[in-house]
């Protein structure tokens, strides 16, 4: 073999050095530089460039076997099993020679004295292919940890040359394009990170699912980063928005807790390269693998490696970044960064699954994908049952490996036991475009073979897996296909869990967020049980409510900062848009079924006109209570940042009322017109509307509920179907309501929008709306197609005959 260089120092390394050392190599090499002087910073390290892999390779005559070797059907796996093994012999002998040994050798020994007598390293391989910014080759090639010895660390590296002809290697360039004579290899060593008994991970700068840019999602467990990588664990995590945190914020928008049930280990009695698996202490388990402050450390760095990304490239460059916190000094590292290969790249086009039909649900967790596809199981225990897997089956497994990627590709779904959004299986699923229900715990249990199964990923963070075919509809649109009117037309949300997503949506922001989804479906717990959780007479209960605030302060403050995080991501997905949530509007019986509740509520024979809504919230009865949802808000708005965010009183009865409220919102921390803040009411009650000028002067704006309006215009009950045929909108008499409410909110120049869905059922409803001037119009997402459409039409067919308040048109910038 020539007697050329073939070791560079990470720190002597750029991007521009991809052709020497690989997209990996080339990009720690850039940290290097970026992360100098940083808090979190790169481990030291070197890389065997690419030439000594072609150099080993021409001097063993290997190419003219290889290319002959290689020519032959991928789809065929037992041959491409038998083909691959022999092409990594070939490149393993070839990499043996003692010039090259003694270059390793020197280059380890040298990092070694910096280090220290007792360095570990970590050996990966780096391709010159790798990392661009549409394919990733992310678990193509093999990596090798906790190496501590000479001969161990020559063993490795070769075995890391070799491993550029990985069976799941060869797939993935053929079905690329990549020409495998074109694609060299070139190796790391590392000083290996010690997070056996620390936390490691990976980080986006970007939702993996939903492709939203404006935050940073880490995920982390204990131990060595394998197990997150791979999809072992369930990991923790945690969402931060970058625009406010750019702005000085320093709040992590929304965590959740993973089950993180093992860690990976360096096996202190190995051979130099072993690992374990260990299980994780329940304490452990219970509270994060980070801290607010090692998330938010972490944050500053990914948002100054993805700002450092897109400037070389011109243009936006979300990033893929994996971390590691050494046990030893505490610090941070970054010991990978790449360009995010899948989301990213999604075109403007929006596709919307969604189940039109329900069914039992067999298995549950976390969801990958945002779609729905039916198919029969086939349950994989192992490597020798991949033979058996047919196309357009739903593949069911504890875990996935990089090799089993040339079956999963013709899977219609994919379902694991354990993993989270960032393993293995979802990172596939992601890139196939097929959804993934992963972290389930129990789906090889409970899951049969040819039984046929729908697999939903399109109701939020929990995918669901259905028994039997469930019907499902898919909408495809293109970013032109919506129209665009000059009446805002805003959302109605409720699901913090598909605020990404619908944030993409051509929308003016939320009209109306309601607090119920979250109390009642992520929070589940009575207000004032969190407050007062000894008033709980049940001791079931009681239990539950401590099983729920577990790894909080109390369930007070398990109730506040889940409630922040949940309205939290919902006005960061839409930031800076206008968000306008309504405080929680549960009835009676409704709040009873709280966790809890049947200790606080009063029995009534009428809920919908009886405790509900403002009378409630100075109550003495629910005043402890309300100051809980005042907190979360506060904390939205002062300690994330989002002053997006506007509040709505619902059910207001009288003006006396208003000014109880508005009382007991400033003693609670959110005081009208303090740092911007706007206080709408909802106009849902006659007095609303014949006593507009006077709650225009206690309030910023009005959004007509037309639901409860026209339930006691007509005075018919909304929830009785025996005389439904009485409930319409269009009567004469609720559509003067909504003349004179418009017309009344103008008059006294405040905003006033329409949150119910009768613009979108009925179009000469928004077209005599639009007639009037009415500021926005907020509909379910699913309807925004539609109503944009009618309100861009009406808009060309009427004269707009009031002026709009200014409020949200101002936000939108209409």
């Amino acid at each position: 073999m020539p007697r050329a260089d073939y070791i560079a120092p990470f720190d002597a390394l750029t991007l521009s050095d991809v052709s020497r050392v690989g997209g990996k190599t080339a990009s720690l090499g850039e940290l290097c530089q970026l992360l100098r002087d940083g808090e979190v910073r790169v481990p030291d390290g070197f890389a065997i460039t690419a030439a000594a892999y072609r150099d080993a390779l021409s001097e063993a005559h290997a190419w003219p076997k290889l290319q002959a070797l290689l020519a032959f059907d991928i789809e065929d796996v037992a041959e491409l099993g038998r083909r691959a093994a022999q092409a990594r012999e070939i490149v393993y002998q070839a990499t043996g020679g003692q010039a090259l040994r003694a270059q390793i050798i020197a280059a380890y020994r040298l990092l070694r004295q910096a280090a220290g007598p007792h360095l570990n390293v970590a050996v990966r391989s780096s391709a010159t292919a790798e990392d661009l910014p549409t394919a990733s080759f992310a678990g193509q090639h093999e990596s090798f940890l906790h190496i501590r010895d000479e001969d161990a660390l020559v063993e490795a590296c070769r075995r890391c040359f070799a491993s550029i002809f990985t069976d799941r290697a060869i797939v993935y360039r053929v079905n690329n394009g990549f020409d495998h004579f074109k694609v060299f290899l070139s190796v790391a060593v590392m000083r290996m990170v010690r997070s056996d008994h620390a936390a490691s991970g990976v980080i986006f700068t970007l939702d993996t699912e939903s492709g939203f840019r404006d935050v940073v999602f880490v995920t982390g467990a204990y131990g060595l980063g394998e197990s997150v990588v791979q999809g072992r664990v369930d990991p923790d995590e945690f969402y931060v928005h970058k625009p406010t945190f750019r702005q000085g914020f320093r709040a992590v928008l929304r965590r959740s807790l993973g089950a993180k049930q093992s860690r990976m280990v360096c096996d202190p009695k190995g051979d130099g390269a072993g690992l374990l698996t260990l299980p994780v202490a329940r304490r452990l388990r219970d509270r994060y693998c980070l801290s607010d402050a090692e998330v938010l450390a972490l944050t500053d760095v990914a948002i100054r490696i993805e700002d450092h990304y897109s400037q070389r490239a011109g243009r936006p460059t979300p990033m893929d970044i994996e971390w590691a916190k050494d046990e030893g000094d505490g610090r941070l590292y970054i010991v990978q960064a790449r360009p995010e290969t899948v989301a990213s790249q999604r075109g403007a086009s929006l596709e919307t699954f969604r189940l039109t039909g329900s069914g039992v649900v067999l298995a549950s967790g976390k969801a990958v994908g945002e779609r729905i596809a039916s198919g029969v199981i086939r349950v994989i225990r192992g490597p020798a049952d991949l033979a058996a897997f047919q196309p357009g089956e739903v593949l069911v497994a504890a875990a996935t490996s990089p090799d089993w990627e040339p079956v999963m590709k013709r899977a219609s779904a994919v379902v694991t036991d354990r993993g989270g959004r960032t393993c293995h299986a979802a990172i596939v699923a992601r890139e196939r475009g097929v959804p993934a229900v992963v972290g389930t715990g129990d789906a090889t249990e409970r899951l049969v073979d040819g039984a046929r199964v729908t697999v939903s990923c399109a109701e939020g963070d929990t995918g669901r897996v259905y028994q039997g075919d469930v019907p499902f509809e898919v909408q495809r649109l293109k970013a032109s296909d919506f129209k665009q009117p000059k009446t805002p037309v805003m959302l109605n949300l409720a699901q913090p869990d598909l605020a990404f997503r619908f944030a993409q949506l051509p929308s003016a922001g939320v009209g109306l967020a309601r607090l119920e989804f979250i109390i009642g479906e992520q929070i589940r717990l009575h207000p004032m049980a969190a407050a007062h959780p000894d008033r709980v007479v049940s001791a079931r209960e009681r239990a539950a409510v401590s099983r729920l605030s577990k790894g909080y302060a109390s369930p007070r403050h398990y109730f506040v900062e889940r409630l922040a995080e949940g309205v939290g991501v919902i006005a960061a997905a839409f930031h800076p848009r206008p968000v306008i949530v309504r405080l929680s509007d549960f009835k009676t019986n409704e709040y009873a079924r709280l966790l809890g509740g049947k200790a606080f509520e009063p029995v009534e024979e009428n809920p919908m006109l009886g405790f509900r809504g403002a009378a409630r919230y100075a109550h003495p009865l629910y005043a402890e209570g309300f100051a809980l949802e005042c907190e979360a808000l506060r904390r939205v708005r002062a300690e994330m940042g989002l002053t997006n965010l506007k509040v709505m009183v619902p059910f207001c009865r009288r003006t006396d009322e208003a000014r109880g409220v508005l009382g007991a919102m400033a003693v609670n921390g959110l005081k009208r017109g303090e740092d911007g803040l706007e206080v709408y009411v909802m106009c849902e009650i006659p007095n609303n509307v014949i006593e507009i000028d006077a709650f225009a002067e206690l309030f910023d704006g009005f959004s007509i509920g037309s639901n409860d309006l026209t339930q006691l215009v007509l005075g018919v009950d909304r929830d009785s179907e025996t005389v439904a045929f009485d409930f319409d909108e269009r009567d004469p008499g609720v559509m003067e309501m909504l003349r004179q409410a418009v017309v009344g909110a103008h008059r006294n120049g405040r905003h006033v929008g329409i949150c119910g869905e009768a613009p979108a059922t009925y179009p000469e409803v928004a077209a005599f709306l639009i007639g009037l001037g009415i500021d926005s119009i907020s509909v379910n997402p699913q309807s925004l197609p539609r109503t944009l459409a009618v309100a861009f039409d009406a808009e060309n067919s009427v004269s707009i005959v009031a002026s709009p308040g200014p409020s949200i048109a101002k936000a939108v910038g209409t």
